[in-house]
């Protein structure tokens, strides 16, 4: 069960006959499909005469490529194709934010899973079989696998030529460190994974231009283009990419995966090219959360008020960039939670190392600084005789509080009240003696003797759209004409559906805007201009003003061609077609100061709370999630349906982090990829949820509206923890907590 109450700022008048626009719960266009198996999701692509593509990859972290002989696959009947680094036919490397990353290894590998060459077959089985007949010698050496020893220690290996540190954040402000009650903790967040449910896949067809077109599951169809273009030699207007369906995302589909391997396929074959990776292939063909090691040291008065955070970030990248340097720039910017605090040094730092390659995933930095600095308020709440939400209120953040960054927060940021309204929540009732209500179910092996409760509370502030300068902007195409007699409107953005409900918010705003109930969203591709990522939760925000501002443009035209009181119909008759294309960019953003950290970085901020109620078997080790509470501040509610499950999704995966996700890599080697190892909250480790959403409008914002997606993933898990170590009196410095964690102290 979960229960939501909605606390709202009255909301503007909707037209007349719209059940649909802007506020309501309109259903998903493709939820239908989905629940029914119907979706054709990027795997299902098929074309008569596709052949498959395989990716060879490297077992291990680290070594020199001695030479790779193709011969053995070559032979293979079936096989059309066998392409190692020389086959190249463009640029050899590329990247999100640096090009370090080769498209199949040259002269080295850097970690397990990098990618050493492709093989294209008239038959999936046969692909893999000519792909395991290729014969690579490896000379393997020494893998840099502990991030601290990449970043100090001058005798390391170097991964890349530029060293090993890809970015060191600092942020200073103030000089008095100094306080009566001090605490500090050092404290690590496991590898976690995107876990997403549909593995990467795509269709690449050649075409007749030369070209290539490219049908994929991805989150950014023009970076994706702006990346794959250089590395086939070719211009950007000749690889044309459209959105395939989408299985799932959470920042996984940001980077390359299978796409300009399809592409160089299909060019070298003249034939469409599929590839689909196993659930194993899956988790060395993208990246992952960016495990940290953290020190914190807090000082405050001893009634509790802050007086100063020291902390250390070091965040472990893996062999490749992709976007770690904006990963350092938000745990270092939100690296003191949503507190007021006068004195600040935080020292953030992006490291490469031989581990598997690290980037976005939902909360993007600011996960890992939350689950420290929250353990951290624990801690001091504790020293200073306070409750665990005392010492938030009286620390809080609010409208005109500076951050750490020295950005002044200038739209409503009610933490305290927040906080109240959580803690004024009834609380579940006591557990009773059944099985099926203890940790472990009917896997107990006690009667419940050891099982304690524990209350936990978790506060999150994450950034809002992309930061630091970055031009972020989205295009929208919207079109008005008459269809059946009747008007109808199309809307064609690049923004990329990954699930988060993106196409059914597009036809609200439309709905709402233009009056008119049939709307249609076209696929998303690459011949409308870019909408950047459906990342950093971003999408209703950027591609939802841009979307309305083509809409109130199309209104504005409508509206003159019935200046003489003719109907809609009648002005379309007339038009045929009324069409405008507008961008959209939020307000400018700057760099943090290489130096201070000082400068308005973020575009908006956004806030969640959480409690967290656990029974804990503290003889076992067994947990057991009793309810989860959150308040959150989503400035405008645009579709109430879709933002719960954005709420309990979040929640979902933060709770997996706090106590059983994580990708284990030792000495460089995965050794859980798979779900049978890699563990995910299915439906029976989900508790009941009380959810209140608030309304408090973001004026610089499109109707108001403060991204949801990511939040409530910050302070689910320190929540969790918290509660686990109010259970055990254990103090439990790193997540996910494991059952040893607890049984062999407890």
């Amino acid at each position: 069960m979960s229960g939501i109450e909605t606390r709202q700022s009255p909301r503007e008048s909707r037209r007349e006959g719209l059940g649909q626009g802007v506020g309501e719960s309109a259903p998903r266009p493709d939820g239908t499909l989905k629940v029914t198996g119907e979706f054709a999701y990027s795997s299902d692509l098929y074309l008569a005469d596709m052949i498959w593509g395989v990716t060879l990859r490297s077992p291990h972290p680290s070594a020199w490529i001695r030479s790779v002989d193709i011969g053995p696959a070559l032979a293979m009947p079936g096989v059309l194709a066998v392409l190692t680094h020389e086959d190249v036919p463009g640029e050899k490397f590329y990247g999100l934010e640096h090009r370090d990353q080769p498209v199949l290894a040259i002269d080295q590998v850097r970690y397990q899973g990098e990618p050493v060459a492709l093989v294209a077959a008239d038959h999936p089985e046969r692909a893999r079989r000519a792909a395991a007949a290729i014969v690579v010698d490896y000379e393997v050496r020494e893998a840099v696998t502990d991030p601290r020893r990449a970043a100090f220690d001058p005798s390391c290996p170097v991964i890349h030529d530029r060293g090993n540190v890809l970015r060191h954040q600092p942020v200073r402000v103030g000089s008095d460190f100094e306080a009566p009650v001090v605490v500090t903790g050092e404290y690590e967040v496991g590898m976690q994974d995107q876990a997403f449910l549909g593995p990467e896949s795509g269709l690449a067809v050649p075409a007749e231009d030369g070209g290539v077109d490219l049908f994929v599951a991805t989150q950014w169809l023009h970076v994706d283009r702006d990346q794959i273009a250089p590395c086939l030699g070719l211009p950007a207007e000749r690889v044309r990419l459209s959105l395939a369906g989408v299985g799932g995302a959470f920042g996984a589909r940001e980077d390359l995966s299978m796409q300009v391997h399809a592409c160089m396929l299909a060019l070298r074959t003249g034939r469409p090219v599929k590839i689909v990776y196993s659930r194993e292939e899956s988790f060395f063909g993208h990246v992952h959360r960016h495990p940290a090691r953290m020190r914190y040291e807090h000082g405050a008065t001893s009634d509790g008020r802050l007086l100063y955070v020291r902390a250390e970030i070091l965040l472990d990248g893996g062999a490749y960039c992709s976007s770690s340097p904006a990963v350092v720039g938000n745990a270092a910017s939100l690296g003191v939670g949503p507190y007021e605090v006068d004195n600040i040094h935080i020292d953030a730092y992006g490291v490469y190392t031989n581990n598997p390659p690290c980037g976005a995933m939902r909360g993007f930095g600011a996960v890992q600084a939350c689950y420290a600095y929250e353990s951290q308020m624990d801690r001091l709440a504790e020293a200073c005789g306070l409750s665990p939400v005392e010492i938030r209120v009286r620390n809080a953040v609010s409208q005109g509080s500076t951050l750490a960054t020295g950005q002044v927060i200038d739209s409503p940021a009610p933490l305290a009240d927040m906080l109240r309204e959580l803690a004024a929540m009834p609380l579940p009732a006591a557990g009773g003696t059944d099985l099926l209500d203890m940790p472990g179910g009917v896997s107990q092996t006690t009667h419940g003797e050891g099982v304690r409760r524990g209350v936990g509370y978790g506060v999150g502030i994450k950034n809002i759209c992309f930061s630091e300068g970055f031009d972020d902007y989205s295009t929208a195409r919207v079109r008005v004409e008459l269809l059946g007699g009747e008007p109808h409107v199309l809307v064609h953005t690049a923004a990329a559906e990954v699930g988060q409900g993106l196409v059914t918010i597009q036809e609200q705003i439309a709905r709402t805007e233009l009056g008119i109930d049939r709307v249609t969203v076209a696929q998303a591709d690459t011949t409308v201009g870019s909408a950047g990522s459906s990342s950093a939760s971003r999408q209703s925000y950027v591609t939802g003003g841009a979307v309305k501002t083509a809409c109130e443009a199309v209104r504005e035209r409508l509206d003159k061609l019935r200046a003489d009181g003719s109907s809609l119909v009648e002005a379309l008759e007339r038009a045929v077609v009324v069409e405008e294309t507008r961008e959209y960019r939020h307000r400018r953003t700057f760099p943090m100061d290489p130096v201070t950290g000082q400068g308005d970085s973020h575009t908006q901020l956004a806030l969640c709370v959480h409690r967290a109620v656990v029974d804990v078997d503290v003889e076992l080790g067994l947990i057991k999630v009793v309810e989860l509470a959150a308040v959150q501040d989503v400035g405008k509610v645009m579709n109430l349906l879709a933002l719960e499950g954005q709420i309990h999704g979040g929640s979902a995966q933060g709770l997996g982090l706090a106590l059983m996700e994580e990708i284990q890599v030792v000495d460089g080697q995965v050794l859980n990829p798979s779900f049978t190892d890699y563990l995910i909250p299915t439906i029976l480790d989900m508790p009941p949820m009380r959810v209140s959403i608030l309304e408090n409008p973001d004026p610089h914002a499109p109707y108001g509206l403060r991204g949801a997606g990511e939040p409530p993933t910050l302070s689910s898990t320190p929540a969790v923890a918290a509660a686990v170590r109010a259970a055990t009196g254990l103090p439990l410095p790193r997540v996910p907590i494991r059952p040893h964690d607890i049984a062999l102290k407890g």
